[in-house]
């Protein structure tokens, strides 16, 4: 699909379905946290208050909610043990969460291309 520009042969269709998608996109993975959070949780399972540890700056608040809504997306799976004593409960990753993988590593890209971008143009003033 051919991005929207004005000097782009996209049909008016193609560019609203672009729009229709990537809103879609931005409406189930958009914030500051949640791909955040899936990437912590790249490298295995981890409990609520790992992953607060690991993601600086996220409140509890935020990061139940944010898992709420990963877990309603199907990106997060909640595993209770009602075993253990006290109760454990962690958070994985399920396998819908790895059609991301390129997403996560096409931004983590571009983030550190901007950051030198940035950085370089800061060292010409």
């Amino acid at each position: 699909m051919e991005l929207c520009k004005l000097s782009s042969n996209a049909s008016d269709e193609q560019c609203a379905a672009m729009l229709q998608a990537v809103g879609d996109a931005l409406y189930a993975m958009g914030g500051k946290w949640k791909l955040r959070i899936i990437i912590a949780l790249f490298n295995g399972n981890k409990r609520f208050n790992q992953l607060q540890r690991t993601i600086t700056g996220i409140s509890a608040r935020v990061l139940s909610n944010e898992l709420k809504d990963l877990e309603m997306n199907g990106f997060v799976k909640r595993n209770v043990n009602a075993v253990a004593t006290p109760v454990t409960v962690d958070y994985q990753l399920t396998e819908y969460s790895n059609t991301l993988e390129d997403v996560v590593r096409s931004l983590s890209n571009w983030g550190t291309m901007h950051r030198k971008n940035i950085k370089h143009q800061i060292g010409k003033k």
